[in-house]
């Protein structure tokens, strides 16, 4: 089965290419690269031992993707591509609105005219905001959200829900995501930020490899054990996966048309302090850090209830924190030691 992946060279993507051939399926790359390095699908291809098709280019471009659709013979469709700058989305929010919605709605006019009906979208816990219950499941409230990058999720999922309400025959699952973390236990593959980490995890690496001076732990004083945000941190394999165990869901459904939403997470909240405390246990490198205020847009804590995922896909997350932490830093170290 070919599978077309946008943002396919992407943290996530690069990630779910290697699973998807693991699985048997054989995944196509759509990447324009504005936020990954080519570098990338050469340790796609050495993971995989095959050279994975990809394709240069964006997917608000109706023609390209039309033709990669027809000329691949796609029959489903993982759609990652998309901004994902928090700060930046609220700076920028019309190119976040352009090419977050945009990219969403010519990727499923065109895969309507072929005939190609399955998708997994790559939604996140962000659509729901600050709940008031904790852990969050699908059927939580979802609240306004505290970003525009939150509201192109949101607004996603509405489209795909209303698509699917007017009877056409898509069978789309939006799969929220909470905090990816990690990387290939072989370092081939792993996150790539560009300029200063935005996610919690590149930044300890960073700081324990000494590329960073010292990391801030933004806030204390939340009503959590010690101070410190909690969040569900999950390893970018097991994410991966999820993708997979979606993919083969929507294979089984008997129904003409069908949509669906699924929390991919651990169920199990971490806080920051938690995170320093651990990843120096595990690298035996000492992490300068220091205090800071409180970081506009942060929520407290948010984990996920994740009964659904084991319930409906038959998947969860195997992989510890432990696991995720020395996979990152054995990513970071091999950076290192090609630069």
């Amino acid at each position: 089965m070919n599978i077309l992946v946008t943002g396919g060279a992407g943290f996530i993507g690069s990630h779910t290419v290697v699973a998807l051939v693991e699985a048997g399926y054989q995944p196509v790359i759509l990447d324009n690269f504005s936020n990954s390095e080519k570098s990338v699908l050469v340790g796609i291809n050495q993971i995989t031992g095959r050279t994975i098709p990809c394709y240069e280019g964006d997917c608000n471009e109706a023609t390209l993707v039309r033709s990669i659709l027809e000329k691949e013979s796609i029959q489903g469709v993982i759609h990652f591509a998309a901004y994902k700058a928090v700060g930046e989305s609220m700076e920028q929010p019309l190119k976040y609105y352009r090419n977050n919605l945009g990219s969403l709605l010519v990727l499923l006019e065109e895969m309507e005219k072929v005939g190609i009906h399955q998708l997994i979208f790559s939604s996140s816990c962000t659509v729901y905001g600050e709940p008031e219950h904790l852990p969050v499941t699908e059927q939580t409230p979802v609240q306004k959200a505290m970003s525009v990058y939150g509201n192109t999720k949101q607004i996603g999922e509405e489209i795909l829900r209303d698509v699917v309400a007017a009877q056409t025959p898509f069978k789309i699952i939006a799969l929220r995501y909470f905090n990816p973390v990690g990387a290939h236990p072989s370092a081939l593959i792993g996150e790539l930020p560009r300029g200063v980490p935005n996610n919690l995890i590149p930044f300890v690496t960073q700081t324990a490899a000494g590329i960073r001076k010292e990391l801030t732990v933004f806030g204390s004083d939340y009503a959590t054990a010690d101070g410190s945000c909690i969040r569900d941190y999950i390893h970018v394999m097991d994410l991966a996966e999820a993708h997979v165990a979606a993919l083969h869901k929507l294979g089984q459904l008997q129904e003409r048309s069908f949509y669906d939403e699924v929390n991919v997470g651990t169920g199990v909240g971490n806080s920051v302090l938690e995170i320093v405390e651990s990843f120096q246990e595990i690298s035996k490198v000492p992490l300068p850090y220091k205090i800071g205020d409180r970081r506009s847009g942060d929520i407290p804590q948010i984990y996920a209830d994740v009964q659904k995922s084991e319930a409906f896909l038959g998947w969860k997350a195997s992989r510890s924190l432990k696991d995720s932490l020395q996979d990152a830093w054995r990513w970071q170290q091999k950076l290192a030691a090609r630069s």
